[in-house]
């Protein structure tokens, strides 16, 4: 193999997306996996909005908006009944975009027709075997012969088993939680609404559902994820799971119309929470999974917070979750766009209370062309009048 600028082990989300970024900056990448091919499971199934904006900056967003559902709303049903309903879009944070329900596979899938655009290729079957730095840069050795490559810096995105961090050296503490999980992807006949996800809090776990679309498939795709101890115990194949589902839907969301029909996918899983002891080592960096674990339910916070309410009489939780600030911060905390990087090492630090500040994210603008003429924005967010400014244009507000 020829030698690299960078070196991507992985090549999930997060390694495709560096993978792009690099690209755009003119900087010569290579990407290696050790699986044999492209996964074709969901697993995530929905980009929060500032997942939504990194796609679109990278140019990987395609027809995904097209091909997705919206992810419009989640309702938390009581009593047999919709209760609450958190609804995505815009948040109060400068930003018309709403989450996507949209499977992983077809998100990786987008990235690597963009790293291919930029003249790269993903090379699969390539394990990293082993590795050694020095101060000019990194030689990996790849596959079973070992073949070396030498890189200035190498990025491990090879998920939550990192051989990256591993080779490195870097600690990865945390602890194993005991809660377990259920997931399948089911087709179901379900009278249900498919503009938004579905949760039923009870007293032996909640119950999710989601909607998901599914390429020259009838629109009965759902994602079921249910709390289940006893259950991710006892089940190991994808019937067994099915069968558990089967009768974990009418004693959790207390309906009975509800025919699962087939499973496109299923998993058992505990849950772990751990965080590397260093996101570097010299020229070694880890993203994604590799620097960071935690629960998969959402990742920000909303559907934890919801579970703890759980527990209140109906008569306070309902008003409450329904007031519009209340629903205003469920939608920013899930949409991820009010993360900051103001206190890392490119933030510039400080306490000046100017916004935005070095490291915060700059919200769309409504843009004009010199000649205050419109500006031709991405088809994608046309009908919400908006346009991302982006480096090296010229345009006035």
């Amino acid at each position: 193999m020829d030698d690299t600028e960078v070196l991507v082990v992985g090549a999930g989300p997060a390694g495709l997306a560096l993978a792009c970024a690099l690209r755009l900056h003119g900087i010569a990448v290579q990407v290696v996996d050790s699986a044999s091919g492209p996964a074709s499971t969901s697993r995530a199934n929905i980009l929060h909005a500032r997942g939504v904006e990194v796609l679109d900056r990278l140019g990987a967003l395609g027809d995904l908006p097209e091909r997705a559902l919206s992810a419009i709303t989640i309702t938390q049903h009581l009593d047999g009944r919709p209760a609450i309903t958190i609804r995505f879009g815009d948040v109060g944070l400068g930003d018309a975009r709403p989450a996507l329900y949209i499977s992983q596979a077809d998100i990786e899938a987008e990235l690597r027709r963009r790293l291919a655009e930029l003249g790269v290729d993903v090379r699969w079957d390539t394990p990293l075997a082993d590795l050694v730095q020095d101060a000019d840069g990194v030689t990996a050795l790849l596959g079973d012969e070992r073949v070396p490559l030498r890189c200035r810096w190498l990025a491990g995105c090879d998920g939550s088993h990192s051989t990256v961090r591993k080779l490195a050296g870097i600690g990865f503490p945390g602890v194993r939680l005991t809660e377990g999980f259920l997931l399948a992807d089911v087709h179901a006949d379900w009278p249900v609404d498919r503009a938004g996800g579905h949760g039923w809090p009870h007293r032996d776990g909640p119950f999710f559902a989601l909607p998901m679309r599914e390429e020259g498939g009838a629109d009965d795709l759902w994602r079921l994820m249910a709390y289940d101890p006893a259950g991710a115990d006892g089940v190991q194949g994808d019937e067994e799971i099915v069968e558990r589902f089967r009768r974990l839907v009418p004693e959790r969301t207390g309906r009975a119309d509800i025919r699962i029909k087939d499973a496109v996918w299923t998993s058992a899983f505990r849950i772990h929470r751990r965080l590397a002891d260093t996101y570097r080592r010299g020229r070694i960096f880890l993203a994604g999974d590799a620097a960071h674990i935690h629960s998969p339910l959402g990742g920000q916070g909303m559907v934890t917070g919801m579970g703890d309410a759980e527990n209140l009489r109906n008569r306070v939780l309902v008003p409450v979750a329904n007031l519009p600030a209340v629903q205003r911060r469920a939608g920013q905390l899930a949409s991820q766009l009010w993360a900051t990087y103001r206190r890392g090492p490119l933030g510039g630090g400080g306490v000046a209370r100017r916004r935005p500040r070095p490291g915060d994210r700059v919200a769309d603008l409504i843009c004009l062309r010199p000649t205050a003429a419109p500006p031709a924005c991405t088809p994608n967010w046309a009908a919400a009048g908006r346009c991302s400014l982006r480096a090296g244009t010229r345009t006035r507000a």
